[in-house]
């Protein structure tokens, strides 16, 4: 059992889906850094505020809290802020990858092939087009 574990790990799909998993929770750091630390309070300049509508909330049992923590303390609250912050930060997280694989494709794209030069026309090409050209100089 022991060999055959080994041998599962040492194909190279499962190393190249294990570096796979490494680089992409780097690669979640970086895009989470740039949607929470430059593009929300780029949103924020815009709106007016902060972009983090966590705080609002609809207290379901009557209870009356400033934050959303001290209404979930008090009761069940429907916490439709802390959603529509998920929501916003998804879409900008999935705008930022579009783009950055939208670069890399084009950065890897092929230029388009020119077609190549026409071949050299052959001995009895050349004869009938000096025949053509010399029926074109009598007629």
């Amino acid at each position: 059992m022991i060999k055959e574990f080994r041998e599962f790990i040492s194909r190279g799909n499962v190393i190249d889906l294990a570096v796979g998993v490494i680089v992409g929770a780097a690669f979640t750091a970086i895009i989470n850094s740039l949607v929470n630390d430059i593009i929300n309070p780029l949103i924020g300049l815009l709106v007016g505020g902060r972009a983090d509508f966590s705080n609002y909330f609809i207290p379901l049992a009557g209870q009356t809290a400033t934050t959303l923590a001290e209404a979930q303390a008090a009761g069940p609250v429907l916490a439709y802020g802390s959603f529509l912050t998920a929501v916003i930060n998804f879409l900008l997280i999935a705008f930022v990858v579009f783009m950055i694989v939208r670069t890399v494709n084009r950065m890897r794209s092929k230029p388009e092939a020119v077609p190549p030069a026409p071949p050299e026309p052959t001995p009895s090409e050349r004869l009938l087009a000096e025949i053509r050209d010399l029926l074109a100089r009598q007629g």
